[in-house]
């Protein structure tokens, strides 16, 4: 098998027996192994890249020697070719490796001592006499057996995707996903790759089709291409894209004539996967000949918002009605409160319509407001319903209300076996008033569900701060509402006396306002800056942060109450390489279990991203690591008291969190915030980013960089424009 490498040197042969890997890339299969090689008395590091490497594998190698400067001689591997081991030694560590789940190093070892060297034999031909063995019953039998089946299966699937340029990292998920037809589905049309498979682009199933023959101008590979790039919009936000502009950027991606890009265009229309609308023909103040291009749900789901807020705004209520002035009087002796003028009003449109919005940033008393508004419906006998996006959105909500508040995907009952919400349009929410807070997080497609499950009668109430980052989904659902005009909108400013008292506060609204943020010395402050010029400084003062200095001075857990938020992914400061540092920092150890790139140990603050329907874990879910268990492949990560048990192959959704993106912690809260924020983050440096970053801190926030970087992002409030047609659907 070649590994890809160029040899720069004279060709050596190295045979020898895999001790242990020392690291493996599953992405691009780069490994670092120790071997015990023929001829050599120590253990000879090994380096290149290996098909999914185990311990006991032996090697027969093509490549050089080398010195490393920090590691000392190594032997590059160019080529090579691998056989099952033959030694008692061998097949111990070849079975305790991991190869099968439910054989570990114990296991492995009780086997072997009773068969010796026919033990792969055994498994192979007569599978049954390992109940022969201490401990092995009918069902780790049966477990051991399918193992055994799928690995040489997947060994087969994993040959064939490394002849075409694909690493072995991926085999084990599109085995996962297409089982023994995988070989023939990748043939077939690779590039359902990218669609069906989580981490595998169109560009990685470009690469497969080139090399399986498929032309560059083909019609498959058009209408795979156009998809990818409308995907890869989406998840920029457009619900939309015009219809020249979209050519443009296909024809970048694809490097085809226009006329392919158009045919494909047509193609996916007629197969329904798009939809192509004429925008002249259905709504005014358009350029001639404009045309918006939408993934097919896309498009159903923002015409399906659009209407069922129309119906909803025109059927009558049949909660009885209430005089408000009364209502206003009763709830503000109860409350023991006086309603600031705004407030009031909202109230008054809470009980005269069927359906508005309550918008505001942090102290101006959207929680005072929504709980007299509750109090107020209680009183009438409505039933009543809260809900929000995420977890942590919903259990907050549940704390500021008294009242029990779900997820969007509980409250309309989400199916992982059909795939969809069973509360809909058919089997609507048994509810006559519905609140829904964090709005600005949610896109467009679950609001479409969402809508469609609220019954015709009721009232809803959309709760959320507008100036926040939009939903990570397509969309600006929120934002398209209140410009819409088509319900009533209570935006709420006046911030409150004991809100005042916390600089946080302060600073986000000024933030908002496009001023700088005051930050004083007084050591009763909560908001601090500290100035750092260089990526390298910032990132040690980030570390000597969370792991001494606010635990010691303000009491918090530097893992459970920290949350490190950040601008970008890449570079020194971003979330991906504070991650590895803060991760040395707070949960250092030898062991982990390393899955590509990413190192989990028992512990570990980490984060789900992508939603998991199945485990009832959603993107944005935060978790600590509970256990691992090498032997059945198997990991437990607990989300708010609630053990979740991950096989191995499933963990590319998971990832460390102890820096996460702004975009990430939106709708969650944290006792303390720490933000870097140079001018090497220009690019994402907006108003809104910063503004959603320092409203997540609760009780303090610290922004370690330079006034610079911070007066360049509060300056820039022109935010990337998505496209939809929300808004002038509901106008219409």
């Amino acid at each position: 098998m070649n590994t890809g490498k160029n040899t720069p040197g004279p060709t050596a042969e190295l045979n020898g027996q895999i001790e242990r890997i020392t690291y493996a890339n599953e992405e691009n299969g780069f490994t670092i192994a120790r071997v015990k090689a023929r001829g050599h008395r120590d253990l000879v590091t090994v380096v290149g890249n290996l098909m999914a490497p185990l311990p006991g594998e032996i090697l027969r190698m093509k490549g050089w020697w080398a010195n490393h400067p920090k590691y000392g001689e190594q032997f590059k591997v160019h080529s090579y070719h691998s056989a099952v081991p033959a030694n008692v030694y061998g097949i111990k560590k070849y079975l305790g490796s991991g190869l099968i789940k439910g054989v570990g190093p114990r296991i492995a070892e009780r086997i072997v001592d009773t068969f010796g060297k026919d033990t792969l034999d055994v498994i192979e031909e007569r599978i049954g006499d390992l109940h022969q063995v201490e401990g092995i019953g009918k069902k780790r039998v049966a477990m051991i057996r399918k193992a055994w089946e799928d690995q040489k299966e997947i060994r087969e699937v994993m040959l064939f995707l490394q002849s075409h340029g694909v690493s072995s990292g991926y085999a084990a998920k599109i085995f996962k996903q297409y089982g023994a037809e995988a070989i023939a589905v990748v043939q077939e049309n690779p590039y359902r790759l990218a669609m069906d498979i989580f981490g595998i682009g169109f560009l990685t199933a470009d690469r497969i089709a080139g090399k399986l023959g498929f032309a560059k101008d083909s019609p498959v590979r058009a209408q795979a291409g156009v998809l990818y790039v409308l995907h890869g919009l989406a998840d920029e936000g457009h619900v939309y894209y015009p219809y020249e502009p979209l050519i443009d950027r296909s024809r970048e991606v694809l490097d085809v004539e226009r006329e392919v890009i158009i045919d494909a265009l047509a193609a996916a229309a007629l197969e329904k996967g798009i939809v192509i609308e004429d925008l002249n023909e259905d709504l005014d103040d358009f350029q001639e000949n404009y045309k918006a291009v939408y993934l097919a749900k896309y498009y159903y789901c923002e015409k399906g918002i659009a209407n069922r807020l129309k119906i909803l705004t025109q059927v009558p209520k049949t909660i009885r009605p209430v005089d408000p002035d009364k209502a206003l009087d009763w709830i503000q002796n109860q409350l023991a409160i006086q309603l600031a003028p705004k407030q009031a009003d909202a109230v008054r449109a809470a009980l005269a319509s069927k359906a508005m919005v309550i918008t505001g940033g942090p102290g101006t008393g959207k929680t005072t407001l929504i709980n007299a508004i509750l109090k107020i419906f209680a009183t009438l006998g409505v039933q009543v319903l809260l809900a929000a996006p995420t977890g942590r959105a919903a259990k907050r909500m549940s704390e500021t209300t008294g009242r029990e508040a779900k997820t969007i995907h509980r409250l309309l009952a989400f199916s992982p076996k059909s795939n969809r919400f069973q509360k809909n349009f058919d089997d609507p929410l048994e509810c006559d008033l519905l609140v829904v807070d964090e709005t600005s997080m949610i896109d467009t497609v679950l609001m479409h569900h969402l809508l469609q499950a609220v019954p015709a009668t009721a009232t809803l109430i959309l709760v959320g701060d507008v100036n926040q980052l939009p939903s990570v989904g397509a969309g600006n659902v929120l934002k398209d509402i209140i410009g819409s005009g088509a319900v009533p909108v209570a935006t709420l400013t006046e911030i409150f006396r004991q809100a005042k008292e916390s600089r946080i506060v302060v600073n986000a609204h000024r933030i908002n306002a496009g001023r700088m943020p005051e930050v004083g010395p007084d050591d009763g402050s909560d908001f601090f800056f500290i100035q750092k010029e260089e990526p390298e400084a910032v990132l040690d003062v980030i570390l000597e942060l969370t792991r001494k200095r606010i635990p010691d001075r303000f009491g918090f857990d530097p893992v459970d109450d920290i949350q490190v938020l950040c601008p970008m992914h890449k570079g020194i400061v971003g979330a991906g390489n504070l991650n590895l540092r803060l991760q040395d920092a707070l949960n250092p150890g030898e062991d982990a279990l390393i899955r590509g790139q990413r190192r989990y140990r028992i512990g570990d603050k980490v984060m789900q991203i992508k939603n998991d329907y199945e485990r009832k874990v959603f993107n944005g879910d935060i978790g600590r690591v509970r256990w691992v268990n090498a032997v059945d492949q198997e990991m437990a990560i607990a989300f708010d008291g609630r053990e979740v048990v991950y096989d191995f192959p499933d963990l590319d959704a998971v990832t460390l969190a102890y820096a996460v993106s702004v975009h990430k912690s939106q709708g969650s809260e944290y006792p303390a915030v720490v933000m870097p924020i140079l001018v090497q983050h220009y690019i994402l440096l907006q108003r809104n980013l910063i503004y959603t970053a320092v409203t997540r801190g609760r009780r303090l926030v610290v922004l370690v960089g330079t006034k610079k970087a911070l007066a360049i992002g509060i300056r820039n409030d022109k935010t990337q424009r998505r496209y939809t047609l929300l808004k002038e659907r509901l106008t219409v």
